[in-house]
């Protein structure tokens, strides 16, 4: 390569053996081209042609010296924008090649090197933005924290100084029995520390605040989830159903024993053919006047109680749902309470416990079946705050309603679909917190010549991430909400929140699986490894979305809910105030559907609140409207309602997320109104602009059916997501910093620093 005019030649070398392959294409390519120079001597050619040898590679050190050569050429020339010119350079701007021009710029277009993006390759980028981003702090990470604890910031720090303790180092073990003891251990712990009874009343022992109980389950969750759902079940499920659902004579005989642990029991609701349909249950509750007792009985395999917690080994007692039969009348279901268990562990004579073994997850949890062979239990454990058998043998009711009863029953009972989704919530934290620190300190790839980068930098990776952040960010506030509503609710508005509970239920479960599936693919291998315990928290919360309720049908409760609320809106009106509603109706279609608002791409519009909420609002409506017109023109051609529903069942899924979105948009929205610290009230906004659009390109396909936006607008919409993830990325670390999870429950190796 002496020869000047032959160095035009290095840069096509380079670039075709710089993966180390030549292509059969590329050498007959380049093959062609040299032999077809007739300005290059039968020797040249002859030089040349050895280059593009396919069965003699160039060594890495001429690699390195043609590379070296280019680049000494492209720094002192970064006006260069084709190999072209390169190549003049090179070859001194011999006028052999300059004639030849045209040739080669062919021969750039054969082999499929496009000028100045060729030119990229060996350009130094070590300042690009991209390289060059990284984490900041904008805000103050502890003023953040304090706004998502709120009030319970007592009881979440106390629990955290506890869960991070020594004697709560996990537990890994892979014997069952080990791990079964061990999170019963922690629970006797947490009762001793007087967590357990927190919701019972003072008198009893407890601590009397809901709200903190609550806090006490999201805040546990940071650690291990067994741990959680045996806590729940034995204070929660089994304590609270003799709280919610007994009256005096129970809570003075129990509620201090739950609460202390000293009685561990359970919560016999779901039968092996019946789980979401409690009133079809066929375990009996049958009263006997002449000795004032009840029998308890399971009529066949199939009515077993199955998956019941705290079963398999611990438990004492259980709160048993079954229906009462007197004088062979069925009175529908009620709640008992059974002993199944003496002191010392012995099974009583009439029940067979069976173990439901491994699970996908929370193998800490002892699940087990119960049947009960004709078990006699007095009358007093009759729970009986709704209903009871007097003193003549008779059923009686403060509520005489069967459906209302029954209904009302369930509702003291909401509280486990507002734990569940609080805990979910809080290992969908647990994983954006590891993925994202991990994301932050992996590097891989980067510019020519400069180092590697950060993963978080990559727009995809940012994509994969900070929108499931904002909507976790989004999650934490509506929960906030509804536990508040449940708190304070009156009678009146139970079948309004019960239908909130549900939803939240559903949408925050879902998420927290969407949220730990995209946490394990971001983390690679190591989120494949379970020293990093994205597995733990997937294979745990996986029946998430199926216990305390199936998520898709209890979708379908919320979207009955809706219509009801529908229906009931028309019924109060007058011919008149139809017609206005209608009216008000269209016109705010007619006006957020006119040419300029649905291809409307201004970035302050974009961004803005008002069109955010109003989108998901009308969206709301539209669907629960459309929903209900559709059901009326089925049932109004014959359809049996039942069959209507059936038809419909997907719409009503629809109505039920559009009206949960709408609930979590608004109550982020209002929680940042409420927010006094200007930083944190600036990244806040940031993130529920995020979740708003994001959840709206989730959706494009609705809006653009229903002419709401034009393409222009939901390409636009797209765009102002990829940015605002962007510009959320410096305070992504920080972000999940504000989740404050200890260290110790954290505990994956990638996540810490």
């Amino acid at each position: 390569m002496e020869n000047s005019k032959l160095k035009a030649f290095i840069p096509f070398f380079y670039l075709v053996w710089s993966d180390d392959l030549l292509s059969q294409k590329e050498f007959v390519t380049l093959q062609e081209f040299i032999s077809s120079q007739r300005w290059i001597s039968e020797k040249e050619q002859e030089f040349l042609l050895s280059k593009v040898a396919i069965c003699v590679p160039p060594s890495r050190a001429q690699l390195a010296e043609w590379k070296g050569e280019i680049d000494t050429v492209i720094h002192q020339n970064p006006l260069l924008k084709s190999i072209f010119e390169v190549s003049m350079v090179l070859a001194e701007n011999d006028s052999y090649i300059e004639d030849h021009a045209a040739d080669f710029l062919q021969l750039e277009n054969d082999l499929g090197i496009l000028g100045e993006e060729a030119i990229g390759n060996f350009k130094t980028r070590s300042k690009t933005f991209t390289s060059n981003y990284q984490s900041a702090h904008t805000f103050e990470i502890e003023k953040l924290t304090r706004i998502l604890d709120g009030e319970q910031s007592t009881i979440i720090e106390k629990v955290k100084s506890i869960i991070s303790g020594p004697k709560f180092a996990y537990e890994n073990s892979t014997d069952t029995a080990v791990y079964r003891e061990k999170v019963y251990e922690w629970c006797k712990i947490l009762a001793d520390e007087n967590l357990g009874n927190m919701a019972y009343p003072k008198q009893y022992g407890g601590g009397e605040n809901i709200a903190d109980y609550f806090a006490i389950m999201e805040t546990l969750s940071y650690h291990d989830l067994s741990l959680v759902i045996k806590f729940g079940v034995q204070f929660g499920l089994w304590g609270m159903s003799i709280q919610s659902l007994g009256t005096e004579k129970h809570y003075s005989k129990y509620l201090k024993d739950i609460g202390s642990l000293q009685l561990p029991g359970c919560f016999a609701m779901t039968e092996t053919n019946h789980g979401s349909n409690v009133k079809g249950l066929e375990t009996t509750a049958t009263y006997n006047h002449n000795d004032q007792t009840f029998t308890i009985h399971t009529p066949h395999e199939k009515a077993q109680k199955e998956y019941i917690g705290n079963a398999a080994v611990h438990g004492q007692m259980a709160t048993v749902f079954a229906k009462l039969i007197i004088d062979e009348i069925d009175y529908g279901v009620n709640a008992f309470i059974v002993p199944i268990r003496d002191i010392n562990s012995k099974i009583l004579e009439g029940i067979t416990i069976g173990d439901c073994g491994l699970k996908m997850g929370l193998n800490g949890v002892d699940n087990g079946s119960i049947r009960f062979e004709n078990v006699v239990i007095p009358k007093e454990n009759m729970l009986d705050r709704f209903a009871s058998v007097n003193e003549e043998g008779k059923f009686e009711s403060p509520i005489p309603s069967d459906n209302r009863r029954f209904f009302t029953m369930l509702g003291t009972l909401v509280g486990g679909r507002i734990g569940i989704p609080r805990s979910a919530l809080a290992a969908a934290k647990s994983g954006l917190t590891i993925a994202i620190n991990y994301s932050d300190k992996r590097r891989q790839f980067g510019p020519e010549g400069g180092s590697e980068v950060p993963i978080l930098n990559y727009r995809m990776h940012q994509r994969r991430l900070i929108p499931l952040l904002a909507k976790t960010y989004a999650i934490h506030f509506a929960l906030q909400y509804v536990t508040n509503r449940y708190i304070a609710r009156t009678e009146s508005e139970m079948p309004e929140i019960e239908a909130l509970a549900a939803g939240m239920k559903a949408y925050s479960t879902w998420s927290t699986t969407d949220v730990l599936q995209e946490c394990r693919e971001a983390c690679g291998g190591k989120g494949y490894l379970s020293e990093n315990r994205i597995d733990a928290l997937k294979n745990d919360t996986e029946i998430y979305t199926t216990f305390e309720g199936d998520n898709t049908v209890l979708m379908q409760l919320v979207a009955k809910n809706r219509l009801s609320e529908f229906r009931k809106a028309f019924g109060e009106m007058d011919a008149m105030g139809i017609i206005n509603y209608v009216f008000e109706n269209a016109k705010t279609a007619i006006s957020e559907k006119n040419p300029i608002v649905t291809r409307k791409t201004e970035e302050t519009h974009l961004l803005d609140d008002e069109f955010h909420f109003s989108a998901f609002q009308y969206r709301e409506k539209t669907i629960l409207a459309s929903a209900a017109k559709r059901l009326k023109k089925l049932i109004d051609s014959g359809l049996e309602p039942y069959d209507a529903f059936n038809v419909v069942q997907h719409q009503m899924i629809d109505v039920a997320e559009a009206y949960i979105e709408r609930i979590v948009l608004e109550q982020f929205q209002k929680a940042i109104e409420a927010i006094e610290d200007k930083k944190s009230k600036e990244i806040m906004t940031q993130l529920c602009q995020l979740y708003a659009l994001s959840q709206m390109e989730k959706n494009k396909g609705w809006y653009l059916e229903d002419g709401y936006m034009e393409a222009a607008k939901t390409k636009a919409i797209r765009k102002m997501v990829n940015q605002l993830c962007w510009e959320i990325r410096p305070d992504a670390v920080s972000l999940v910093k504000a989740f404050d999870i200890p260290d110790s429950c954290l505990a994956a190796p990638i996540a810490l620093d």
